[in-house]
C-alpha cells in the first residue's frame, strides 16, 4: 500500500496540522513531495498518500504509538488497493458498455474492467477492475 488513512479526524484538525504530524513521525516532507494529504471532513477522515518507498506498515504503527496522534484520539491503518468501485449517480438506462469504456478511457480512471453490476434502484453501479490505478 502506499496510503495511509488517518480516522477520528476532529473537524477542528486543519490539514496543516496533520502535515507536520506525518512529518514529524516519518521524517519525510511534504513540501519535497514525499507525500500528500487528502483531507475527508464528512468521514472525520484523512488520506495520506506516499509517492516514494515508504514502509506504511511500519508508518501506521508509528502513528497510533506517538503521543500527538493518540490526545487527538486519531487511529492510522493501511488503505489497501481494491478492485472494485462504486460509481452513482448513473442516468438510468445507462448500457454496462458503456461504463465499461468509461473506465477504460485513459481520463477517466485507465483500469482494465473485468466486469459491471448494475444497480439501477441506486442509480449506481459496481465495477470490478483488474488493475486499478487509483484515478478514477
Amino acid at each position: 500500500s502506499t496510503a495511509i488513512v488517518l480516522e477520528n479526524v476532529k473537524e477542528t484538525v486543519k490539514e496543516c496540522m496533520l502535515i507536520m504530524l506525518v512529518e514529524n513521525v516519518s521524517g519525510l516532507s511534504e513540501d519535497d513531495g514525499d507525500f500528500t494529504v487528502e483531507m475527508i471532513p464528512e468521514l472525520r477522515a484523512a488520506v495520506v498518500t506516499f509517492t516514494g518507498n515508504t514502509d506504511t506498515e511500519e508508518l501506521a504503527k508509528k502513528l497510533n504509538r506517538n503521543h500527538r496522534t493518540k490526545q487527538q484520539n486519531i487511529t492510522a491503518w493501511c488503505l489497501e488497493q481494491t478492485k472494485s468501485i462504486r460509481a452513482e449517480n448513473i442516468p438510468p438506462n445507462t448500457s454496462s458498455d458503456y461504463i465499461t469504456i468509461y473506465f477504460e478511457n485513459k481520463k477517466n480512471g485507465d483500469a482494465q474492467v473485468v466486469g459491471v453490476q448494475q444497480l439501477p434502484d441506486e442509480d449506481a453501479a459496481i465495477i470490478t477492475l483488474s488493475d486499478y490505478k487509483g484515478n478514477a
